[in-house]
Formats: C-alpha cells, structure tokens, sequence
C-alpha cells in the first residue's frame, strides 16, 4: 500500500546535554504601506506573538501548529483578513519520495504573513529578492497584498511543473526498459513512479477547490485590474491535475505492459519445458517397456541394444517433426 504524503515539520530534538538554540524572528518587509512577514516553521510563541499583533483568531494559531490541515480557506470580513491553508509537493531526498509542505497564510488590507511548515524555495527566493532589490519591492508591493500573494502562488505553482517533468521522464526511461527485457527489473520502478503519481493526486485534488473559493474571496484585497490574475493560479492547478491523470494512464498501462511482457516470457518458458517433456514421453514408454522383468526378442544381444536405440531416436525425430509441422515450436 503506498504510503501517504505526510505534511513535514520540524521536530525539536529531545537532548541532555545541550539545549536547542531559539527560533529566528520572523523576517519582515515593508513598502508602500504594505508589510510582509515570512517565517519558517513557525514555533507556537511566534505564531502567538503574530495572532495578538495582527488580531487573529485563536482558531487560526491551531490550524497552524496543527500537523495535518486540509487546504481551506477562512474569511474573516469583520476582523478584516483572510486565512488560508494550502499545500504543494515536495521531494524529500532523504526517502525519495513526494511529501506534502503546508502553506499558511494570512491576507490584511495592509500585511501578508506567510508561514509554511518547511522552507518552500520559491517562496524564500521571492523574499529575498524583495529583500535585496529595492525597486523591485517597491513596485510589486504598491499593488497590494491580493497581488503579492498572487506571486508567492504563482512562483509555487510554477514549482510544481519541474517535479512534473522528472515524473514524465522517469515513464519514458521506464517504457524503453520494458520494450528492452528488463521487464522484472522495472517492476519496483513503477510501482515507486506509481506512488509518486498518488501522492502528487492527494496533494492537488481537495487544491482545486480551495483555490476557486481563494479567488473569490481574495477579490477584495485587489485593485480591478488585477481580480483575473487568480485565474492564472486555477488554470495552473487544472494543467497539474490533466498532466497527472495522464500519468495515471500511462503508468497503468506500462504496469498492464510490463505484466503482460513477463507473463508472455513465462508462457514461453512454459512451452519449452512441455515440449521437452512430451518429447522425453515415448522414450520413458520405450525403457519403461523392455525394462519389465519379461523375455523379449534380441534380449542380452548387442542388436536389440542398437534396435532399441534406434526405435527411441525415431521416436525422437517423429516428434520433433510433429511440432515443427503444427508450428509449435
């Protein structure tokens, strides 16, 4: 049964000797009156300390220490802000397999909060690049908090295309080493692409949803020019699930193929050893015959030796005929 993507956060070591350092600050950027912050697994003291700055509710803190969130979105009209949960596909080196990171994040008329459960790279690469280019900021941070959060997703989104791309290849290399005899070698390659598929389906499936509802509710922290952009964001999660169903596809039937190629060798196995067998039946008859403790003509001669070879060569011959004729063999 293949193991399901698990949301990945980071665990304090339990030590003696020594006690883990403290958890950096939040990192924060402002511009154009827009404020964000981003922060990394983010421990309960941060969260909290964020929740009594910004006027979360005590809900929303759970749901991000919570281990297992489903994707969801919470608008919150009369505090002003809006709370989302999201999740995308990472590859852990470590097991080689896809996991689930989670995605917080919270949406005011004047800060977005970011707070995913590992480090995300798009993610961190947007920040510092706003971290280091000014006018870059400056730009993308007059257009609200609705449009940089646009940009986080978008980059994430965008993320997801390249695992993608590996799992397409990794068909192709699988498809050429079943059409060249390496069937029974393949068989845990697919069956690991296969897990990969399924993983990547859980991620993306209850995303779709969730991202439709965001772009509704996210309208309201956009300039009207900008109320489309969130399109983009649901085509691309559309475009992830079409490529992963037609990956299903072709993994079921390169699993069908691949049964079928094994099971083609072993009926050809099978066949070889049936006609040995049924080619060595009249030779145990013939033995099995003047072998009986009974007289026979030519008993104790060398001539009934030579006959009785000769009749199980004939024997031999007759049969090899046989199936050479039927097109057996």
């Amino acid at each position: 049964m293949p193991s399901l993507p698990r949301i990945r956060r980071a665990r304090a070591r339990e030590t003696v000797v020594a006690v883990s350092a403290p958890q950096s600050p939040p990192a924060e950027l402002s511009a154009a009156g827009l404020t964000w912050i981003h922060l990394d697994a983010p421990s309960l003291t941060h969260a909290q300390e964020l929740a009594d700055r910004f006027g979360w509710h005590p809900l929303d803190v759970e749901d991000v220490m919570s281990k297992r969130q489903r994707p969801k979105v919470d608008d919150y009209a009369d505090e002003g802000y809006l709370f989302c949960v999201l999740h995308f596909p990472v590859y852990d080196r470590a097991i080689q397999r896809l996991n689930a990171a989670e995605l917080d994040a919270f949406v005011g008329p004047d800060y977005l909060v970011t707070l995913p459960t590992v480090e995300l790279l798009p993610l961190t690469r947007l920040f510092r690049r706003c971290e280091e280019d000014g006018a870059f900021r400056e730009q993308l941070f007059s257009k609200g908090s609705g449009r940089l959060l646009y940009e986080v997703l978008d980059d994430l989104f965008d993320y997801c295309f390249p695992i993608l791309d590996k799992i397409g290849h990794k068909l192709d290399s699988l498809e050429d080493d079943v059409f060249e005899g390496r069937s029974e070698e393949v068989v845990r390659d697919i069956s690991n692409v296969k897990q990969e598929i399924i993983s990547y389906r859980k991620i993306v499936k209850p995303e779709r949803s969730t991202l439709r509802l965001l772009e509704r509710h996210v309208e309201r922290f956009l300039p009207e020019e900008l109320e489309l952009y969130f399109d983009d964001i649901v085509d691309a999660a559309e475009r992830i699930w079409d490529i992963l169903d037609n990956y299903k596809e072709v993994v079921e039937a390169l699993e069908d193929t691949n049964e079928s190629v094994i099971s083609h060798r072993q009926n050809d196995v099978l066949k070889i050893l049936t006609i040995i067998s049924t080619i060595m039946l009249p030779l145990f008859v013939i033995t099995g015959i003047f072998g009986m403790n009974v007289h026979f003509p030519g008993e104790n001669t060398s001539v009934g030796f030579w006959a009785i070879c000769g009749l199980m060569l004939t024997s031999v011959c007759a049969m090899i005929w046989y199936f050479r004729y039927k097109r057996w063999w």
